[in-house]
């Protein structure tokens, strides 16, 4: 990254400013887009799946928690491995460590992995998480919510919305689609250095863009 150019106050302003407009239009590009996210149709879900959890055997309806939404991360942890993921431990450690706010809101936020309940329960405790975790080792829930296919597994999220007893499936989204949801990211966004990531570079110069 090249040195910043050293201004004085009222250039710095101008220029910040300038980049303040930018920032509106963005915020309500962002705003339609979670509109339009939330007119997107719904698909019911007539298969059964089964996770186990920390209290034993439980159903997709089960992980709502009596709330109407639910929002699943698809966490990486193939059955054969011994940790989890890299990426999507970063990302847990992004979780709130308190969900009041989501479950204020009828809306809860679990885990789902493929690799066997005891390793999740090792892998959480090890990391001090108290987000709900499930493992939904021996069901096709991965395979069919894009989150396991024949390369392995993807990281990804998954929303669901209960009516009564029935359960629709809203949206998904994997890779760079939950890159909102990491503070540490938001946070380095707003600094001169960012991410300090290599495909950052790409934008630094935007005549190269």
């Amino acid at each position: 990254m090249n040195p910043p150019r050293i201004v004085s106050r009222d250039e710095w302003l101008a220029a910040r400013n300038e980049l303040l407009l930018k920032e509106k239009e963005a915020t309500r590009a962002r705003d339609r887009l979670n509109a339009e996210r939330r007119r997107l149709p719904m698909v019911r879900i007539d298969k059964e799946y089964s996770f186990d959890g920390p209290d034993g055997k439980a159903s997709l309806l089960d992980l709502f928690d009596g709330r109407r939404q639910l929002i699943v991360y698809h966490f990486m942890f193939d059955p054969s491995w011994e940790n989890g993921c890299e990426g999507c431990t970063n990302f847990t450690n992004n979780i709130p460590s308190r969900l009041s706010g989501l479950y204020d809101s009828n809306t809860t936020l679990v885990l789902v992995s493929r690799a066997p309940l005891a390793k999740l329960e090792a892998y959480k405790a090890r990391m001090n998480w108290t987000v709900p975790w499930f493992s939904s080792y021996g069901s096709d829930f991965n395979y069919d919510f894009d989150a396991t296919d024949e390369n392995g597994e993807k990281p990804g999220l998954s929303v669901f919305l209960r009516d009564g007893e029935q359960i629709l499936h809203s949206y998904s989204t994997t890779g760079r689609g939950v890159d909102i949801l990491l503070g540490n990211y938001n946070f380095l966004d707003l600094t001169p250095l960012g991410r300090q990531e290599e495909w950052e570079a790409r934008y630094n110069n935007p005549a190269q863009e």
